[in-house]
């Protein structure tokens, strides 16, 4: 082992109750729906309190909504804050059903190390009613995906998750609430297949057996859900809302919750995930009616509520944290589920400091001679490890990595968890996209335009080898933002070889790495924008990585990264 990593500090004890200020008290009794914010700040004053009695029951029920929790167990309110806020609700005498519409798996090491099934008995602990899948609850792939769904306690809902045709979940639930019957249906973005891992959702022999009722109109989706909306009214629901890990993204048209909402009827309010926002908004449906849209953000930073009065009335709004650190460390949230969790952490620290590989050579990001750090202006072992990780888990012609994102050595000896997430800390997502050999090398010149100092955006490399000139003065242009323009001199790059053959600056290649990189102009790459996206927002870097090294080494790193300053994809002419 290389060293201790420390998960999170411990939780401060401190006298407060969350819900003194997180009561929502009830429904105004107005006939239209009314849509508020409780946002928490750091000026809060609260006093002690224990556990909240029971009441009589008020007639109402309160639906509170989470998604893409990804892991943030403890992050924003945490679980043991959703906890207590459900408490209070039910100490009031109203009846609350929790819900999620997806993406709880995978984002951080307690899914990560665990393969999502940590993260899904604390789940099980807060006795969720229902829940549906999102995109990334796929990246383990599809058998632990399944595996997960048997562990899972609460209902699974999805009506156009299918295998050839074959729904898996059942399309619906209807639950009876305060002499209620409210129905959920649940759908998931047909994305999924590009915004996961497509071989996840394909056979042995790459045909995709597993869909999500994709088309170029939406018209299939939408005829699906309508067809269950039909289904439960038929059989009495009340209330119909949709479970949508679906969002506002312009480019997944037109499987947007707002595409989904103007071509459908008969639904009360949507509750809609998978783009990390919290604007909660009102729709229109095909017949015109209003719908409110529930957005609840990501890892409990909000928790939307519905609330249904016992004379049937809709009120809808989101209680939002927005401080730099998690309810239970500014509140002191005392309850079942903390003292689960805390013990959740103290188990993950002990498994994260657990050796999961090793490897026989130190791997690098500094010169062993002089100690200087050389990972962002020149090839090193652990940079042509992490590019080789991205391009063969993500099976693309190239991988690349930017040298600012290989933040520390891994020494000889055990490999842990925690010197892994140590190299990439940040836990950027993954993607593939299609370039031309120009792009790529724009890419490579930009990369290399400070050589022979430092750069961040210095790209180590897999599936390509390349020169740098560094006796031509640098002539890429940028804007004021720093960002790339163009090159309007002599190239500092040359002989790029893409595996054994000269780049083709007309042919198109699939390039894998980080969205901060390829997508979200990260340190100034801007040539890549306008590409085709493949693959967008799949695993982490740091669970690539790991999976690298576990899977594709069989746990060991051994002599193809001996030598620390890599086998000579990069060499600088000085």
């Amino acid at each position: 082992m290389n060293k201790r990593f420390e998960l999170r500090l411990p939780r401060l004890i401190l006298s407060a109750l969350l819900t003194a200020v997180l009561l929502f008290t009830g429904c105004s009794g107005k006939t239209t729906t009314v849509t508020s914010t409780v946002t928490i700040t750091d000026t809060v004053t609260v006093t002690a309190d224990s556990k909240p009695s029971p009441a009589e029951k008020s007639g109402d029920t309160v639906i509170l909504v989470t998604s893409d929790i990804h892991c943030g167990v403890y992050d924003g309110f945490g679980l043991d804050g959703l906890y207590a806020i459900r408490e209070q609700l039910e100490s009031k005498g109203d009846s609350v059903l929790l819900v999620d519409d997806g993406d709880s798996y995978q984002g951080e090491p307690i899914g990560t190390f665990s393969k999502g099934e940590d993260v899904v008995r604390l789940l099980n602990k807060m006795k969720y009613d229902v829940c549906i899948p999102g995109n990334h609850d796929f990246d383990f792939g599809m058998e632990r995906f399944l595996e997960l769904a048997e562990m899972a306690e609460y209902p699974i809902i999805c009506c156009n998750f299918n295998k050839e045709g074959k729904l898996l979940f059942d399309p619906y639930i209807i639950l009876e609430s305060a002499g209620k019957k409210i129905a959920f249906i649940g759908v998931t973005t047909p994305n999924t297949i590009t915004d996961s891992t497509p071989k996840n959702f394909q056979d042995e022999d790459g045909n995709y057996i597993y869909g999500f009722m994709a088309d170029e109109t939406g018209e299939l989706l939408y005829s699906t859900i309508q067809k269950y909306i039909d289904e439960v009214r038929s059989k009495g629901a009340d209330y119909v809302f949709l479970m949508g890990h679906l969002g506002v993204n312009q480019g997944a048209y037109p499987y947007r919750s707002n595409d989904v909402v103007s071509n459908i009827t008969g639904i009360d309010a949507i509750f809609d995930g998978h783009t990390h926002d919290n604007e909660q908004m009102v729709y229109k449906d095909a017949s015109g009616k209003d719908i409110p849209r529930l957005a609840p953000g990501t890892k409990l930073n909000t928790i939307c509520y519905l609330r249904i009065s016992k004379d049937g009335k809709i009120t809808t709004g989101a209680y939002e944290w927005t401080n730099s650190i998690n309810a239970n460390d500014l509140l002191g949230i005392n309850n079942e589920l903390s003292g689960i969790l805390e013990q959740a952490i103290e188990e993950l620290s002990i498994k994260v400091n657990t050796p999961v590989a090793k490897t026989d050579y130190d791997l690098v990001i500094y010169d062993p001679s002089t100690s200087k750090r050389i990972v962002r202006k020149m090839e090193s072992n652990l940079g042509d490890l992490c590019a080789d990780a991205m391009r063969i888990q993500n099976n693309a012609d190239i991988g690349i990595i930017n040298g600012g994102g290989v933040r520390d050595n891994i020494s000889k000896g055990d490999i842990t968890y925690g010197d892994i997430l140590s190299v990439h800390p940040f836990g950027n997502s993954a993607c593939v996209i299609e370039a031309t050999g120009q792009q790529i090398k724009d890419a490579l010149e930009w990369g290399a335009r400070a050589v022979p100092d430092e750069n961040g955006g210095f790209l180590q490399v897999s599936g390509l080898t390349y020169e740098i000139d560094s006796t031509i003065p640098n002539s890429c242009t940028q804007d004021v933002s720093g960002m790339f323009t163009g090159v309007n001199g002599e190239y500092r790059v040359r002989n790029i070889m893409v595996g054994d053959k000269p780049i083709d600056f007309q042919k198109t290649y699939t390039i894998a790495s980080t969205t901060y990189t390829l997508i979200n102009n990260g340190d100034g790459f801007t040539m890549f924008n306008g590409c085709k996206v493949l693959e967008n927002d799949i695993k982490l870097d740091y669970q690539i990585l790991s999976d690298y090294i576990t899977d594709d080494l069989s746990g060991t790193v051994g002599s193809k990264y001996a030598d620390p300053y890599g086998e000579g994809r990069i060499k600088i002419i000085k």
